[in-house]
């Protein structure tokens, strides 16, 4: 390799470019302050009014997209396919549902000021240990990071240790989540079993149905979006990116020159897990409800789809890719229930043949045929002459 490019390699990069600063701003501005406006103008005279119904959805889009930029860190850029992430933000949502379901108090349909209604229901007669706590925003919040991220390190350690690779990690954590699935549907579990948590009233003391309330939490999930995905752009750019995409392409080579692969991947998958919970704790209040299905392991691929169409191993292609396979999910579900699952699979053997590199690619992709195509009239018509 030339002195000069591996000058460049060893040049610390910048987080974005000018371009890329300017987009970054210009799309924070539009959603952080321009939507919220437009929820203020007149619904019966404007035609850009946002209704106060659409703002939880949104939100629930952003959400979507940290859950999406969270998969593609490991997916996209160590290699890792992982189909278990649906887990890691079911369980950051369960954490949040369980200080919410604490705010209730007596408000409840028991008016039990200690237990949950679904414990009252089943007679129980304490609280279980490990719900103590969740009574405190800190505590919860603290939970939200720590318990996916325990759980990705023990999985992560002793399946990367065992040099667990390809579609056998697939099979491991697509496995965990189904066994996630199982326990959180049983009611002696202590989590609300086939219901799963409801019913919240406040949160931080604020209604949890109010406009206003929805509206922050829009707001919070937009900003997180924005800060996760620049935490995602600093890792992928510093030397663990660089590992981490050595890895992915050449994981005995890497070896050979004496890293670690396995604490490379582990930190990635640890984080990736930890913004997965992240996406999940925002995702539970402006829904209003967790239950186990979110351990579904159908909502695991379907995330990794998300991530193919968008665009693997570009971040903002991922997010992209959740956030507009989502939109296309909400209206087709309205209006065609029964073909969203055949326009899902069609999305997916169409990205995977037709193009590869995602939607983000596509523009690159029409470049090149259309380079292709010029190159080979002008051989065609030199040929000609």
């Amino acid at each position: 390799m030339p002195k000069d490019d591996l000058l460049a390699l060893a040049k610390p990069r910048p987080l974005l470019d000018r371009r890329g600063w300017a987009l970054f701003l210009g799309v924070g501005f539009l959603l952080i302050v321009v939507v919220p406006l437009l929820t203020l103008l007149p619904s019966t005279s404007s035609i850009l009014h946002v209704p106060n119904y659409l703002v939880p959805l949104l939100g629930k889009y952003a959400c979507y997209a940290i859950l999406a930029l969270s998969l593609d860190l490991v997916w996209g850029y160590a290699g890792i396919l992982s189909l278990g992430h649906g887990a890691f933000f079911a369980l950051g949502g369960y954490a949040m549902g369980m200080y919410l379901m604490r705010q209730i108090g007596t408000r409840g349909v028991y008016g039990n000021a200690e237990l949950p209604d679904f414990m009252v229901f089943l007679n129980w007669k304490e609280l279980p240990w490990y719900w103590q706590g969740f009574e405190h925003f800190p505590f919860a919040m603290l939970m939200v990071v720590l318990v996916p991220g325990l759980l990705a390190l023990v999985l992560g350690w002793f399946a990367f240790r065992s040099r667990v690779t390809g579609v056998y990690i697939s099979i491991v954590t697509q496995a965990m989540t189904f066994a996630l699935l199982l326990a959180f549907f049983r009611n002696d579990m202590g989590f609300g079993g086939n219901n799963g948590l409801t019913d919240f009233k406040e949160i931080l003391g604020f209604p949890i149905q109010a406009p206003s309330t929805r509206l922050g939490l829009y707001i919070i999930s937009v900003i997180f979006m924005g800060l996760c995905f620049l935490l995602c752009r600093y890792v992928t750019l510093s030397k663990l990116g660089r590992v981490l995409l050595a890895v992915r392409d050449a994981e005995s080579r890497v070896r050979f020159f004496g890293y670690s692969v396995t604490n490379a991947k582990l930190v990635a998958f640890v984080l990736s897990a930890v913004l997965a919970g992240i996406a999940g704790a925002l995702y539970v209040p402006q829904v209003g409800i967790i239950n186990p299905g979110e351990f579904s392991p159908g909502n695991s691929i379907e995330i990794a789809i998300w991530v193919a169409v968008g665009g693997r191993g570009t971040l903002y292609g991922a997010m992209l890719g959740g956030v507009l396979i989502n939109l296309v999910k909400t209206w087709l579900t309205g209006a065609a229930p029964d073909l969203w699952l055949f326009v899902l699979g069609a999305l997916f053997i169409a990205s995977t043949l037709l193009f590869p590199k995602g939607v983000v690619g596509l523009v690159g992709q029409v470049k090149a045929w259309r380079e292709k195509r010029a190159a080979y009239l002008a051989a065609d018509k030199a040929a000609g002459e």
